[in-house]
């Protein structure tokens, strides 16, 4: 779009949330390009491009959008729900009416204007000293699902006790353990596999049922621990792997929260090289590695047996091209492997101590995280396991 077009966006000043917003926008109006004004702001093309489509987004809310016909505003906290425009026999416009709801949606779109605006601002991970792993056939894949940061638990009740302090030991323990006995690999893979946090918002509640859960933490102290042990287990990862692919599921525990965690690491890491956050929007999510197909999907919408059809469909081209096919996922804290058909499912124990609600239900089972190797040409060929009970022995 050249400098004459865009300065018509003008009006768009006026629905920029916060100054850095605004400085975004207005170098984007008076340069004529997302680049030229990244290089105006030394930063990234697309952190102008996302502060110009939000300014966009929430002018079209109010009912301002020049470029469709929409001129007339609605106050915050309204949305517009239609538009109606009447007009005469050349074609010019005469007048306009505009149906405007209350906005159920408010608070969603400013906390997520807040965590763009501190994606535009986070601290990249500088790139790391690359590192050569003579094994280019294999691929290692770390599980740690259901983490629940941020949840408690009494030993009194359950056995053990969880907190965020004892969650980011034992997940950072996990890690190197596993990190350390697994076979060397030039690549590897840490799953997030759902409810990475224990609650999504600033209640310590599910958030499709409401159900209370016990929390260890404030959310803002939850939501830093959770982003720290990725961060940690992201390091460690890099001092063992030439590449670093990392996936955040979504779970039902952390359904928002899973989406901004995977936003938040792709800013983060977005100038190392050697950090890929794979990036999907689904529930379903797969890759490839040789003859390899590893799929995920925490297991909270589809059942085990229903998965291998469902990957087929999603994903034809890579379920064609594999031989070895593995799903993952977690949800039932208990580890249950099952073999359908063309397709093994994974369904893994996970390592937080028992809640009241599992400790008084009898949801009891062995606490753990894996690592799976994978051979490009033979499919999985070892599993490793890590218990708490190591580190306690140690």
């Amino acid at each position: 779009m050249a400098k004459r077009d865009t300065e018509t966006l003008r009006y768009l000043l006026d629905y920029c949330e916060g100054d850095r917003q605004r400085e975004k926008v207005a170098a984007y109006i008076e340069c004529g390009s997302h680049a030229k004004a990244a290089s105006l702001l030394d930063c990234h093309p697309r952190n102008v491009q996302r502060a110009v489509q939000h300014a966009k987004h929430r002018a079209a809310m109010q009912g301002h959008s020049p470029e469709h016909g929409m001129v007339h505003t609605v106050p915050d906290g309204f949305n517009v729900r239609g538009v109606s425009t009447l007009y005469d026999a050349k074609g010019k416009a005469v007048s306009q009416w505009v149906k405007s709801g209350a906005d159920d949606a408010r608070r969603r779109e400013i906390m997520k204007g807040i965590f763009d605006a501190f994606a535009d601002d986070l601290p990249r991970v500088p790139p790391s000293k690359p590192i050569t792993v003579d094994a280019p056939d294999l691929l290692n894949l770390y599980t740690f699902t259901d983490g629940h940061v941020g949840a408690y638990a009494w030993a009194a009740e359950g056995g053990a006790e969880w907190n965020l302090d004892i969650a980011e030991q034992t997940f950072v323990d996990a890690g190197n353990y596993l990190m350390k006995v697994a076979p060397k690999a030039k690549k590897c893979i840490l799953s997030f596999q759902g409810d990475w946090l224990h609650f999504d918002g600033m209640l310590p509640v599910t958030p499709t049922h409401g159900h209370v859960l016990d929390a260890a933490g404030r959310p803002g102290q939850v939501v830093t621990y959770a982003i720290r042990i990725c961060r940690r287990l992201i390091a460690a990862a890099l001092k063992r792997h030439e590449q670093v692919d990392v996936v955040v599921s979504e779970g039902n525990h952390d359904l928002y929260s899973s989406l901004w965690l995977r936003r938040l690491l792709t800013v983060a890491y977005e100038n190392e090289q050697r950090v890929n956050v794979h990036q999907h929007e689904s529930p379903y999510h797969a890759t490839t590695h040789g003859l390899c197909f590893i799929g995920w999907h925490h297991g909270h919408l589809k059942k085990n047996e229903q998965l291998p059809l469902l990957f087929a469909t999603r994903f034809p081209e890579m379920w064609g091209r594999t031989r070895y096919r593995d799903a993952h996922g977690g949800h039932w804290h208990h580890e249950r492997v099952n073999e359908h058909s063309g397709m093994t499912y994974w369904q893994h124990g996970a390592l937080p101590a028992p809640d009241s609600h599992a400790s008084r239900n009898g949801y009891d089972s062995h606490r753990q995280a894996t690592a799976i190797t994978y051979s490009a040409k033979c499919g999985r060929i070892a599993v490793n396991i890590y218990r708490p009970e190591m580190s306690e022995a140690a």
